[in-house]
């Protein structure tokens, strides 16, 4: 009997915008939800290391239609016309990973919390590191808002996009009770 294997496609688009320096962010979905969103520090290969990594076999496919509607909303947010985001999400990662993106997607527009806050929230007070680690491979930034984490100090700390993009983001909710420093490896 032949049997054939499913094959999952991630649908992808470029999204480019001012506030990235017209660098574009790559978004991606499956049928279930968005998955992934770059930084404008990456390219479309991190999305494509990051697919074979996550949903090994599964095929890249450019569809800017069907990433239309994610797309709309990113946009939205970018130009200071959405607060909160109803798209599905197929986040994939550990459970504690999943845990720490559930405790960032509850944090509202404009507000911040600390990586302690975050650990205490998830049920792991001494866990900060892993609340960092697990922060920084957040596949969909912005939908769920790593950029709301800052350090108990009130400074931005460090960020996979860059603490430039941190700084932009949390202006753009216009929150500005933070301390701009963090780590020299982030400062791009």
């Amino acid at each position: 009997m032949n049997t054939l294997s499913a094959t999952t496609e991630i649908y992808w688009a470029a999204l480019v915008h001012p506030l990235f320096r017209n660098k574009p962010l790559y978004a991606a979905a499956t049928d279930r939800g968005l998955c992934r969103i770059t930084w404008p520090t990456e390219s479309l290969d991190t999305l494509k290391s990051w697919a074979a990594k996550q949903i090994p076999g599964a095929v890249l496919i450019e569809d800017e239609e069907r990433m239309a509607g994610y797309l709309l909303q990113l946009k939205e947010y970018l130009e200071g016309n959405r607060q909160q985001f109803d798209i599905p999400l197929d986040m994939r990662g550990t459970a504690f990973q999943t845990s720490v993106w559930k405790a960032l997607a509850e944090i509202p527009f404009g507000e911040t919390r600390s990586y302690s806050d975050i650990a205490a929230s998830v049920g792991s007070p001494a866990a900060v590191r892993a609340v960092g680690t697990a922060n920084g491979a957040n596949p969909v930034p912005i939908i769920v808002p790593c950029h709301r984490v800052i350090g108990k100090n009130a400074a931005l700390t460090g960020f996979r996009g860059g603490l430039q993009v941190k700084e932009e983001l949390l202006r753009l909710e216009g929150f500005h009770d933070y301390t701009a420093k963090g780590h020299a490896r982030f400062q791009f």
